[in-house]
């Protein structure tokens, strides 16, 4: 804390060593605080959780949203490394809608060309897909990243593997076979 009161100075957000994943703490024989959860109240069990309207919406494009899906995937796979309780539903919801929109600018990117036409001056101007796609990509990422950390930190199996987030470049070209 400095003299005019503000929090200055000390340890920086995210220095320092990087903490070891749970299955690898397990493996060599340390200590791993496991996160306890209470036992649930009288629950029922069910593969996915039922998926909001909103990634399942038309699209004035015409193009499928695949967001329903990346969501299913996504789900199935943390449920499979028993993580499924430990990561948001809406963190997987922004993953899954971030992933389409992603696929969506790629498919325009690719009917419409790299290139528009500014709309004052008539002349070639670079298409904004390609930020939009950039942006899109650079969000799906972020919060791939957020979802996989919680993985490494709490899956006490092995946690490597296939996962949903290796199968975007699929997607993008399942896309494309779908609208031809």
């Amino acid at each position: 804390m400095a003299k005019d009161g503000t929090a200055r100075g000390g340890p920086r957000t995210g220095a320092g060593r990087k903490p070891k994943a749970l299955a690898d703490k397990v493996a060599q024989g340390m200590a791993a605080d496991v996160l306890a959860l209470p036992a649930p109240a009288d629950m029922e069990g069910v593969d996915v959780p039922p998926v909001k309207d909103f990634l399942k919406a038309a699209q004035k494009s015409g193009i499928d949203l695949c967001a329903e899906e990346v969501f299913r995937s996504t789900y199935v796979w943390l449920e499979e490394r028993g993580c499924g309780q430990y990561v948001n539903a809406q963190l997987i919801e922004q993953y899954a809608m971030s992933v389409s929109r992603w696929v969506q600018c790629e498919t325009c990117i690719s009917e419409y060309g790299f290139l528009a036409k500014h709309p004052t001056t008539g002349a070639a101007i670079a298409s904004p897909y390609v930020t939009m796609s950039q942006n899109y990509l650079k969000q799906v990422n972020q919060c791939w990243f957020q979802i996989y950390q919680i993985v490494k930190e709490n899956c006490s199996a092995g946690y490597g593997g296939a996962n949903p987030h290796d199968d975007l470049m699929e997607r993008l070209l399942a896309a494309r076979r779908r609208k031809d």
